[in-house]
């Protein structure tokens, strides 16, 4: 049986066998009957990104144009060197354009200032990296909790949010670990529950499976579709993995800084 075979028909498992696995379990996700808003949350046009080096130009991006539409997961597929999380710090407003429109919903991110971007990002986007960026010292619940603090949510609701991220992620039993006493695939879904407790409308991931065996990245996936139905989050992420992109709800392939 092929490893998406088992995956598909492990997401149609029941919440009553589920409850009875040894495993940590995922709160189950129920979509909403609500009909989607058909508007992007961020659109990108003409895009263009331009370093130089050695006194030339190097034409990393080249006129890209993409919507993220609300509640889907899409992916930007590539080599490396393909211009795929150059292309991802764009859309985080972490880097600016030198040509081309970004717009986060009305926000026109290509001309916003430092303190704008930072702004936006710390109040409507979350962030996973690969190498999973957690503090080594604190457990699972503190992780997730410093998200919330640095984000200005009144403390009043760290308690709540921090069980129910990590419920969501399927960690309520390791809640209190380090990361040195969690597996790879633990600490990328601690990741996870840190980046979406602020409750951002877009999540940006670089390569959150390259540290991950199939299995885990697998998990991974289910845990990311789980959160897009729970949490209506967007998410875009970066990968060069082919056997993850069947649960994509939109693949861009990148090749040498333009879409393909």
């Amino acid at each position: 049986m092929g490893m998406w075979t088992a995956f598909k028909r492990k997401s149609k498992t029941s919440e009553e066998e589920i409850a009875a696995s040894n495993e940590p379990t995922l709160e189950i996700a129920h979509r909403s009957i609500t009909p989607q808003s058909s508007e992007p949350l961020l659109t990108v046009k003409g895009v263009e990104r331009t370093f130089q080096v050695g006194g030339q130009p190097l034409h990393v991006l080249k006129g890209i144009n993409m919507e993220l539409l609300p509640n889907q997961l899409v992916m930007l597929r590539g080599r490396s060197g393909s211009g795929k999380t150059t292309l991802l710090n764009m859309l985080g407003g972490l880097d600016q354009p030198s040509k081309g429109e970004i717009w986060f919903h009305s926000l026109p991110f290509h001309d916003l200032g430092d303190n704008d971007r930072t702004l936006t990002r710390r109040k409507e986007m979350g962030f996973i990296f690969q190498a999973f960026a957690l503090m080594p010292l604190l457990s699972a619940w503190e992780n997730v909790e410093l998200s919330l603090r640095m984000a200005g949510v009144p403390k009043g609701e760290w308690k709540q949010r921090v069980a129910h991220c990590l419920r969501l992620v399927g960690l309520e039993k390791r809640m209190h670990h380090r990361p040195f006493e969690l597996s790879g695939g633990e600490q990328q879904r601690v990741a996870i529950a840190k980046a979406i407790a602020h409750r951002p409308r877009l999540l940006l991931a670089d390569e959150p499976t390259a540290e991950l065996d199939s299995q885990m990245s697998a998990q991974i996936m289910a845990v990311f579709q789980n959160i897009i139905a729970t949490e209506q989050v967007t998410i875009c992420m970066t990968t060069h993995d082919p056997t993850i992109l069947e649960v994509a709800d939109h693949v861009y392939e990148m090749v040498d800084g333009k879409f393909v």
